[in-house]
């Protein structure tokens, strides 16, 4: 879900340069609502199982960790910044909305990209 996400991501901020803004809000909308079905199956999901533990040592094992934890950290900070986004965008006050946009929108593919890579890191220990 991530990394369809993070295709939608840069599709949307394509569509708004080329000021295609009904395509961008469909776009954007749609990656919103894909992020908030992956947090919901992945907190119901940690919920029910647990974390899976990373089990590599030495420069691999510092590798993961600062990963995860950029990605985490990240993650957090979006959630807000998105909601605060979108309500201006309803709202129609494009100045406030396009001025954090420019900075959830990095953030933003940040976390869909790194989110598969760090499954793709405990893919085998499931």
């Amino acid at each position: 879900m991530n990394a369809v996400v993070a295709i939608l991501l840069v599709i949307g901020i394509m569509l708004v340069r080329r000021n295609r803004y009904e395509q961008h809000e469909r776009v954007m909308w749609t990656a919103t609502g894909i992020t908030v079905v992956f947090l919901i199956t992945y907190v119901t999901r940690t919920m029910l199982f647990g974390t899976t533990v990373f089990e590599p040592t030495g420069w691999l094992r510092t590798l993961y960790l600062t990963l995860l934890f950029s990605h985490l950290s990240l993650a957090i900070a979006v959630v807000p910044l998105a909601i605060i986004t979108l309500t201006h965008a309803v709202r129609r006050r494009f100045d406030k909305h396009g001025r954090i946009a420019r900075v959830l929108f990095p953030m933003w593919l940040y976390v869909s990209v790194t989110g598969p890579t760090v499954y793709l890191f405990l893919r085998p220990y499931y």
